[in-house]
Order: C-alpha cells, then structure tokens, then sequence
C-alpha cells in the first residue's frame, strides 16, 4: 500500500478467503470483459468526459454491510439455506427482479443500475468500508484501526480536494458526512474518510448529530446574535493587523490554522451554510415524506446541502455498524432496517427530480461489503467480501440495467467483475474528471492516481 503526502500545490511551503482458482477465474473473466468491448468501451468514456453530466455526488453508505442476497440479488433457485425467507418480485424493467422488501426500489429502477459482482479482500468492517471508499486495501484486513495522517483519501475527500482545486467558493462545506461518521463504534473511526495525506484542511464536515432531533442545530455556522456582519469584519480586521505585528511562524500547523481561520470566517459572514443545515425550512410534509428519523432526515439534509453547492455528502446510514446481520438477519431487515432505508431512498431519487436535480447528482448506494451465501445457526449471515452489490442512479448513470453478475449462490462474481476502484473511477468520468491523469503525491514523491480502477462504460450514458 502507498502512503501519500499533500502535493506541492496544496502546500505553500512546498512542504473469508478466495481460493487460488475462484481468484484466477475472477481475474479471467474480467479480463475478457475488458478487452472484448474495447472500442465501444473508449468511445462511451469519452463522450461522459466530455459531458461531465454529474455536477455532485450523494452516498448512502450502509455501515455493518447489508445482506446483496436480501436485497439487490436474490437467489430463489438456491437451497433454502443460502436463498433465505424473502421472495424475488418483478421490477418496472422488465427482467430484472428484487427483494420483496424494495417494493419502492422495483418502482423506480427504471433510474437504478444495479452492479452485482463488485468484490474485494478485507472481510472486517473499518478496513472493509475503507476498501469500499477509498477504492484501494488498507494495510492491514483488521477493525481495531483509526485514522491517520497517512491514509490514503476517500472519494468523498477526493471530489472535495478537486472541487477547492477547481475554486470552488461556496459557503457550504464541500464535503460533508452526516449524522455520524462511518465506524465500528466511535472507539474505531474508519481510516480514509478525513483528509488523509491531504491534509485536515480537506477534512469532511461531520454533523455529528441526529437531524431528527427536535432541536437539531448546527452550530458556530452563523454570526452570534446581535453581530453584524461589519462588527464582525471589523474584528477580523484588528485581527489581522495585530498579527502583523509579530514574527510569522512558518509551519504546516500555522498554514492550517490560517486556512481554517479564513474558511471560517467565510461561511460564518455569508450565514448561507446555517440556512443550508436548517431542516425547520422544510414543510412537514416534505420532512414526512423522508421519514422522521436519522436516516430520512439526514437524507433529505443531503439534497439541501448539494443544492447549497456541497460536492459529496456521504449519509452514514448507522450508527456504526447497524447492518451487522450476524444473528436474526431477516427480522432485522424486515422490520428495522430496510423500510426507513428504503423511505429515505425513494423520497430522495423522487425529491431530486422533481427539482431537476437528478440529472447532475450521482446516487450510491453501498456497504462495507456483502454478506455469506449460507445462513449461519443463529439465522443470520456473516461477513463476505468475495462479491456483492453496489447501485447508482442520477448523474449521468444509465438506469434500468444490471451489470455483473454472481454465480449461483451468490459467493463470487460469475460475470463481469467489478472492483471498488472500477465504482470510483465510474464516478470521477460521470463528474468529468479522467482518473488515470489527475495525481496527487506519494511520501515519497511519486504521484498517485485518483483511483486505480477502470471505468465501467455500461453505466455511462
């Protein structure tokens, strides 16, 4: 694994296992996926480049990892011990089935693409969902991490670091996470979500807080009552002065209090990031029709937000690893997990429409990773990284399709192989950006792609 550090440009001081043949079989096929498609496959790319059709980017990350084969690829044909006690029902496409659960989802996929064999290594959560968002193996296969300044960064710090690269000016913050960060317990952050060998300037804002609560407020976003906005620049002007007055300190730490200084004293003058986390706005039948819990609420806090001017919002949808289905996986989903995930959902895709947003806002949906094919004594599934789902909508993403595929069971990708970092550079071509040409710098020197993935042209309109 590489570690990276910020680039010159960022710093004015310049300062459960495969088997050897499933894993020959998988790289095999992908192999022959690649190739056999190339033209078509260059010309699609080129012309999302070309159109940047994706302005920004929402991801509901489901932390604990949800089951793919109670979801998003069900296996009736399968043994009653791997296809579980949900039943597949037809979608608005023809062809294409899913869980009874997402009677809302099968409405509308028509705008999803669902990609069935994604797959990686790391089987433990906080190194499973840093695979997942950071698009690359984290060191070590283990929970009991944190994060670090050497991490290598997530495609949501990345999409922020590009948007401040571009000029970007909005009060909003760039990048923002809500309610909690992702985590396997607030002890175990996950590494790669902050700003990494970027730096904290380019660390997400984290709400930290339940927007469903009665008296949710983001505070320190606005000007204290009774300051006006000339009080205020008054002071920031004395404060200036006086600082010219003394020997400046030339230092990593003194450069990011600078930068958070300025950053702050932006969004806090303009009061627009206090109106953008302000969910009292919303009528109560738009707050309703989310969904009055964390998840809705944080949901619909995202569209606010990317319509304020935010790049990547990730909705965490936790706390920490809700979706830990080791034991009672089907009345868990059933009658806890999936209808306010799929409330919140359908409300967002339908929200953003109907506001002309879904044509430049790019949806995921994802997890750490999937779950096993055979369900375990306690009438859960346990941990699976060897292949699951992961759906986009929005942004330039062709709906109505399924890509990939797995084998029969659900263990491994039978076609179509797709890894995390083929999902990312999907959606830096869907925002623009070509992955392979944009850098930035290992501590070493050497330059690093935003992703080490290829793009899948299939999804791509």
């Amino acid at each position: 694994m590489e570690f990276c550090a910020p680039s010159p440009n960022e710093c004015p001081l310049g300062i459960e296992s495969v088997s050897r043949r499933k894993s020959l079989q998988v790289i095999g096929a992908g192999l022959a996926a690649f190739y056999a498609p190339l033209t078509y496959t260059e010309s699609r790319i080129e012309a999302a480049v070309r159109s940047g059709a994706a302005k920004r980017v929402i991801m509901i990350f489901n932390c604990g990892a949800p089951s793919h084969h109670d979801l998003w690829d069900p296996k009736p044909l399968a043994d009653s011990t791997v296809r579980g006690e949900f039943q597949p029902i037809d979608t608005k496409v023809s062809g294409i089935q899913v869980s009874e659960l997402l009677p809302e989802m099968a409405k509308r996929m028509d705008k999803l693409a669902i990609v069935r064999s994604v797959h990686h290594k790391h089987s433990a959560h906080n190194s499973g969902m840093y695979w997942s968002i950071a698009g690359r193996p984290y060191k070590q296969d283990s929970t009991l991490i944190n994060p670090s300044p050497a991490d290598l960064p997530s495609f949501g710090t990345l999409i922020g670091w590009l948007a401040k690269r571009d000029g970007y000016s909005k009060a909003v913050p760039p990048y923002v996470i809500t309610p909690k960060p992702h985590c396997d317990s607030l002890v175990y952050l996950t590494p790669g979500q902050f700003g990494g060998c970027l730096g904290v300037k380019h660390d997400p804002f984290v709400v930290n807080d339940d927007p469903n609560s009665s008296d949710f407020k983001v505070h320190n976003l606005s000007l204290m009552e009774g300051m006006t906005t000339k009080r205020f620049e008054r002071r920031l002007d004395i404060m200036q002065q006086l600082g010219s007055l003394t020997q400046p300190i030339y230092s990593q730490t003194a450069i990011e209090m600078e930068t958070f200084r300025a950053e702050a004293s932006r969004v806090i003058s303009s009061g627009e990031a206090g109106e953008a986390f302000d969910l009292s706005r919303e009528p109560d039948e738009v707050r309703d029709r989310y969904g009055r819990h964390s998840w809705g609420q944080s949901h619909l806090l995202a569209r606010r937000l990317i319509e304020a001017g935010t790049k990547f919002v990730s909705t965490v949808n936790g706390p920490s690893i809700t979706w830990d289905t080791h034991k009672d996986n089907f009345n868990k989903l059933k009658n806890r997990l999936v209808p306010p995930m799929e409330k919140a959902y359908a409300a967002l895709l339908d929200d953003l429409e109907e506001r002309g947003l879904l044509d430049e806002t790019l949806v995921i949906w994802m997890g750490d990773f999937g779950r096993t094919p055979k369900i375990n004594n306690d009438a859960g599934r346990d941990h699976w990284p060897g292949c699951y789902s992961v759906v986009l909508a929005g942004g330039g993403i062709r709906g109505g399709q399924v890509v990939g595929s797995s084998d029969k069971i659900g263990a491994y990708p039978e076609t179509r192989p797709v890894t995390p970092g083929d999902i990312h550079a999907t959606v830096y071509r869907a925002l623009g950006y070509n992955p392979s040409e944009i850098t930035y710098q290992s501590v070493d020197g050497r330059p690093i792609p935003l992703t080490e993935g290829t793009p899948i042209p299939e999804l791509l309109s």
